[in-house]
């Protein structure tokens, strides 16, 4: 059997975990990386060509020959990275621009929602500053509670607020909506009510009309202990997640998941690649906070160290509608990921700061190190160079075993400004 040239588009730790993972397929040949970063280099050949630059990512797919192209990011997804590639002769995994709507447009992903039943906030869309202003009075001065402000478009996991008074609301709706905060990103907002309960994330490989759902994750969005401080891209997963058994993964599955598989293809945008669905399990049931079209990221570093299964062949069986063909095997380990971030992030941050210990953290038992925001500066040394810098990761027979063997690789790794919560996993135990 001829293996097959891989190129991986993106440059995070999601990026790592899938390389990671495809690299262990018997299938996969050359692994590429479009742009990678110094973690990545060490299992793929990294091409320094932007995740957005999509002349330069087809190019480079024609030029290493790539019989598969995995698009990470959500920019080039919605960008149409993947309806280039497939008018170039490529087979890509991922959404089209249209499909990849149901992430870039929140929006839309609610009315999407609310025609086809699925459960969610309630909400309103605003784009105009006078209405905004004149709704979120009205919504303050009957004491209905705190209010949730969305940017409509994408904003690296950074576009929410949870406003618990008038001044807080109309700040960051009047930063979104003047375009300061999210540039066009955030010139249409959605308002949300706020609702209640544990979060949980469950991803699913789909195939335009069939979802296979991974096992639930639990992300850390705020950057402090306890879910304080503003809102970053995620500090942290756990997997498994106790408030989510089988007969709840069953029930997301068949009320919100598949649902919105079936009514992407009513649409016309029949949704191939991941779906992520991260949900609130409120008093009512579970409801939709948000749709994504891809690896979750940090979720993905978590979930694919429990994947039995072979990625390549999950992916050619997605790109060819097939995934029924598929059976996910899952270990019974447990699996968690600690963040480790730059100083000043989710704010601004320095670059280039030497890093140490990452092959001592690997040196543990389980544990692998996802690079995020690493590079490799003119002398060779390893350097930070993003604001979520590696993310540890480690397995163990129960969530407690891997947490702690996840932050006994983060006490070996070294950089100057590095924060991470101690916090992770601490509400699934």
């Amino acid at each position: 059997m001829k293996k097959k040239t891989v190129l991986v588009v993106g440059g995070g730790g999601r990026e790592h975990a899938i390389c990671w993972k495809l690299a262990q397929s018997p299938g996969a040949g050359r692994i590429y990386c479009a742009p990678g970063n110094a973690g990545i280099s060490a299992l793929a050949t990294c091409l320094p060509v932007p995740a957005t630059d999509l002349e330069g990512q087809v190019k480079a797919a024609r030029e290493v020959g790539a019989d598969l192209v995995v698009v990470g990011p959500d920019d080039p997804l919605a960008l149409g990275l993947v309806d280039r590639l497939t008018e170039a002769g490529f087979r890509a995994f991922g959404p089209t621009a249209a499909a990849a709507q149901i992430e870039a447009s929140k929006s839309f992903a609610k009315d999407l929602m609310r025609r086809y039943g699925i459960p969610t906030a309630g909400y309103r869309v605003f784009t105009s500053l006078d209405e905004t202003r004149a709704h979120l009075e009205g919504h303050f001065s009957t004491g209905d509670g705190p209010a949730v402000i969305k940017a409509d478009g994408l904003a690296l996991g950074k576009g929410v607020t949870i406003a618990r008074s008038f001044e807080e609301a109309w700040e960051a709706a009047e930063g979104m909506l003047s375009g300061r905060l999210f540039g066009a990103a955030g010139q249409r907002v959605v308002i949300e009510e706020f609702i209640t309960g544990p979060e949980v994330s469950i991803l699913a490989f789909c195939d335009g009309k069939t979802a296979l759902p991974m096992v639930p994750a639990q992300d850390h969005k705020p950057v402090g202990d306890g879910d304080t401080g503003p809102n970053t891209g995620g500090m942290g997963t756990v997997s498994p997640v106790g408030i989510c058994p089988p007969e709840m993964q069953q029930r997301i599955l068949e009320t919100a998941i598949q649902p919105a598989v079936e009514a992407m293809a009513s649409e016309g945008r029949p949704f191939s690649g991941v779906l992520f669905t991260g949900l609130m399990l409120t008093p009512q049931g579970p409801k939709v906070l948000e749709f994504n079209a891809r690896f979750g990221d940090p979720e993905t570093q978590s979930v694919l160290r429990r994947l039995n299964s072979d990625l390549l062949e999950i992916f050619e069986a997605s790109i060819d509608g097939d995934l029924s063909r598929v059976r996910l095997e899952w270990s019974d380990q447990a699996a968690a990921c600690v963040v480790m971030a730059s100083g000043g992030y989710p704010g601004s941050y320095p670059k280039g700061l030497p890093i140490d210990g990452t092959g001592e953290a690997e040196e543990l038992d389980g544990v692998v190190v996802f690079h995020a925001g690493t590079a490799r500066d003119p002398a060779g040394r390893l350097v930070t160079a993003g604001g979520r810098v590696v993310g540890v990761t480690a397995t163990g027979p129960d969530l407690r075993a891997a947490l702690d063997q996840a932050y006994r690789g983060v006490e070996r790794i070294r950089f100057e400004g590095a924060h991470y919560r101690r916090d992770i996993g601490h509400k699934s135990l």
